[in-house]
């Protein structure tokens, strides 16, 4: 008996160690105004996952430090974290801003430098940030991606990122991040002809104003999009760190958005 429980622990470590955690999320205007508690509440949703892809850091003064102080945060509570942060982006009149990624250096390794996709810098109003990880012997690239508010129509941005694809036809792509368009619209017909699927369906991410009924969430905007020639979604969940709050109004101090994580293996 004692020999079957050490083999199956074993066996179950084996294969939590071969999958790897990817999180992304728009921490809302990620600066100078988040006080530390709110920057230890996000360390601390943040800290079981291997791979973190962040949308929203401030431009400006305070961004890059924000981040910084997330990594501090985050090197106090167990494990040793490593990150980057983008320029600001080129924007073509409308809002610029940085993007992070953040690692566990245990579980990946970041494969030279991370990248604004300038190719896109005069159509898309936040052009993507790109970077390749290694996993295991294993490489996927993450796409961060914030399309413009829905009132600006993301459809046209969304069309141009699954370009992406013809310019890295090599590489293991992950679109993720705030598309500001549900998975269901068929703006995504370019991606699920090349094999790329969501990681979730009709689950809303972003928080409402109050909450109603217990229903706190408003519209599908966060995802995870993989190639399901290269990677296995081994789960996939938001993370509703709202509920650890009495009220939506001090929830929104840390984002009006909820974390999307995905779990892998490769293929």
């Amino acid at each position: 008996m004692r020999i079957r429980l050490v083999l199956f622990v074993f066996i179950y470590c084996g294969c939590a160690n071969a999958q790897l955690s990817v999180l992304t999320w728009n921490i809302q205007n990620l600066g100078k105004s988040k006080s530390d508690t709110t920057i230890d509440c996000i360390a601390n949703t943040v800290k079981p996952y291997d791979l973190l892809a962040i949308q929203e850091v401030v431009a400006g003064n305070g961004g890059a430090q924000a981040v910084a102080r997330l990594a501090d945060a985050l090197n106090r509570k167990g494990y040793k974290w490593e990150y980057c942060i983008s320029d600001p982006t080129q924007t073509t009149g409308g809002t610029t801003e940085r993007y992070a990624f953040l690692w566990k250096p245990s579980r990946v390794k970041c494969i030279g430098k991370a990248w604004l996709e300038k190719q896109f810098a005069q159509q898309i109003e936040r052009e993507p940030y790109m970077a390749t990880f290694d996993f295991g012997g294993k490489q996927l690239t993450l796409v961060s991606f914030h399309a413009v508010p829905k009132s600006k129509q993301p459809e046209h941005e969304i069309k141009l990122l699954s370009q992406v694809t013809k310019e890295y036809p090599n590489l293991n792509l992950v679109f993720l991040g705030d598309f500001n368009c549900p998975q269901s619209n068929s703006v995504f017909t370019n991606f699920r002809k090349l094999n790329y699927q969501s990681v979730l369906v009709n689950q809303k991410t972003s928080l409402k104003r109050s909450c109603k009924n217990g229903n706190c969430l408003v519209s599908e905007y966060d995802n995870i999009f993989y190639a399901t020639r290269k990677l296995k979604r081994i789960n996939s969940f938001v993370v509703p760190f709202y509920t650890s709050f009495d009220n939506l109004s001090l929830a929104k101090k840390v984002s009006d958005h909820i974390p999307v994580v995905a779990q892998f293996s490769f293929n």
